[in-house]
């Protein structure tokens, strides 16, 4: 992933080859006016203490200063000769570098972006007048290196020490501030004192480098609730006006199961220094392909770049791939190359509140007969999996505003963060691996059943995204996403005399549920209450899960929680 030497070159499922056409039965054409939106955002660290044997490839010994210099001069020129605005965002320790000054400053492509990277550092803690208490000059552990280890008082000083010294050196405050995580507290800080227009964070994931970010808006961006940056917010006052970019850019298909069955993930993303993901010409064309020509409703986001612990040696390949062809679509006019400031204003100048987006893969870069479709508003996200002819629902998470993270008043004391929402379906966590979790199409006796893999996949307006699969019995199933529920119909009948959707996990699985009542469940997860009704149809609880059947063959399920505030 990222942050963590050992697995700097990434380790992910073997890729053979990317399907060059979609077999699904029919597909509407992507709307001519959704925006697919690419940041090219490299962040800059001043040192890297961890050893680099992975960076380096030399078995022992370190990443030195000169080294991740040379590795940042390298990504502007390379953006130079495509003049291909960039976004590079700077580590304290390396805003005050006056080499990184020179450069940003002398050698970038005009309407380039110097923003701030949020990691704290030694000279960071210093300048604002407190005792560091990390290892080394930059500590990667969550209660030292990022915002989350420290208290509302002194993540305001560290915003405030920051602010100036890049005001003091660029003339204007930073208009955008990524980080693999950052906290509400300081997140509206920033907004509220600095008015900074965007951020960005971390692609989802479990316990990769001892960082989890679960559950959240999948890929794109969404407004955070003032009291959990990680959390999506429902009403405008319970938000902080600053849209958080996802990054790193997930394999929609592979990535959710990658360490299944245990509860570290690896990755498959993007990052150029990822040897089956964003290294691969194959896997970088096919995952373009599907972001750029996809069903995507409002728009969909593709964040390229990397960070300079990995050295130009080890991302030179995979940016040699994705650069051209990133030049290659601008020039088409099939993408817009922006800035992260831009797309943070554009995005606010379109979107009073989190709009609806999806991600859709109908192809499969493994040729293994694997498709999927992200659904995400600001009421919760859904993901379905096809494995050739099988089928089924394998996450839902809902969205809260009201749900608190653990750092919003006091500061974090593990070497490890947790972010979350609140699940309905996991099926990853309620995973072996051997026995998936999931939600899946039975029959009246439980027994599964099985599609023909093609799914048809429709956008109803600007928020709503209709999926159609036709089983082996004859039978057609739709399912529409809208903002705040989803609908799962048969509108044709075959063979099925009666159908439900089981939700069942792994034997041990730890679930949320505390009662079903026919019509309603509810749930508690990290001390946090919530509900999930069911307007159309029944909930009945079984073994390890629950099942909704349904009435005059229709279930609808509400994913919108109760708020005194209208929405």
């Amino acid at each position: 992933m990222n942050k963590n030497i050992n697995m700097l070159i990434c380790i992910a499922v073997p890729l053979l080859f990317a399907a060059s056409s979609c077999d699904v039965r029919k597909e509407k054409q992507a709307k001519n006016d959704a925006p697919r939106i690419v940041n090219i955002v490299n962040f800059i660290r001043q040192v890297e203490p961890r050893m680099a044997q992975a960076a380096t490839g030399s078995g022992e010994g370190h990443v030195s200063e000169e080294m991740l210099y040379r590795t940042v001069v390298e990504q502007v020129k390379q953006l130079k000769q495509y003049d291909l605005p960039g976004t590079f965002l700077l580590q304290y320790d390396a805003l005050i570098n006056p080499k990184y000054q020179e450069l940003l400053k002398n050698e970038t492509v005009a309407g380039s972006e110097v923003g701030a990277w949020w990691e704290i550092t030694q000279p960071h803690v210093e300048a604002a007048g407190m005792k560091w208490r990390g290892r080394y000059p930059w500590d990667w552990h969550a209660d030292v290196g990022f915002a989350t280890g420290y208290s509302p008082q002194e993540r305001e000083k560290l915003v405030d020490v920051y602010m100036e010294k890049f005001r003091s050196i660029f003339g204007k405050y930073p208009a955008s501030v990524g980080s693999w995580f950052i906290d509400a507290h300081t997140l509206a800080y920033m907004y509220d004192r600095y008015k900074i227009s965007a951020s960005c964070n971390c692609k989802d994931q479990i316990g990769t480098d001892g960082y989890t970010l679960w559950g959240g808006y999948w890929n794109q961006a969404y407004y955070p609730s003032r009291r959990n940056a990680y959390m999506p917010a429902q009403t405008a006052d319970g938000q902080i006006p600053v849209p958080v970019f996802r990054m790193l850019g997930s394999d929609p298909v592979y990535q959710y199961d990658c360490g299944l069955g245990s509860m570290a993930q690896w990755v498959l993303t993007l990052e150029p220094a990822c040897r089956n993901g964003g290294e691969k010409r194959q896997w970088v064309e096919w995952f373009f392909d599907n972001m750029v020509n996809r069903p995507c409703l409002a728009f969909n986001y593709i964040q390229v770049g990397q960070e300079n612990s990995f050295l130009w040696e080890n991302m030179q390949k995979g940016l040699n791939i994705q650069i051209p062809l990133v030049d290659s679509l601008r020039r088409q006019g099939k993408i817009s190359v922006e800035t992260l400031e831009t797309s943070g204003q554009n995005f606010k100048n379109q979107y009073p509140l989190t709009p609806a987006t999806a991600v859709t893969a109908l192809t499969d870069h493994k040729n293994e007969g694997r498709k999927t479709v992200w659904y995400n508003s600001r009421f919760y996200r859904a993901n379905l999996l096809w494995n050739k002819e099988q089928f089924h629902f394998r996450d839902v998470h809902l969205f809260d505003e009201r749900m608190e993270s653990d750092y919003l008043t006091k500061a974090g004391t593990s070497t490890q963060c947790i972010y979350s929402t609140l699940p309905l379906v996991d099926g990853f966590v309620w995973s072996t691996a051997t026995d998936i979790a999931g939600m899946r199409l039975t029959d009246e006796h439980g027994a599964r059943l099985t599609t023909d893999g093609n799914p048809a996949i429709t956008e109803l307006s600007d928020n709503v995204l209709q999926v159609e699969i036709a089983t082996l019995a004859g039978d057609l199933f739709r399912i529409v996403f809208y903002e705040d529920r989803f609908e799962v119909e048969c509108v044709t009948t075959g063979k099925t005399k009666s159908w439900m959707l089981e939700m069942k996990a792994a034997e041990n699985a730890e679930l949320p549920f505390r009662s079903i009542d026919g019509k309603q469940i509810n749930a508690s997860y990290r001390n946090f209450d919530y509900s999930v009704e069911c307007l159309a149809g029944s909930i009945e609880q079984i073994d390890r899960g629950f099942c909704l059947k349904p009435a005059e063959r229709k279930i609808i399920v509400k994913c919108k929680q109760c708020y005194k505030t209208a929405v």
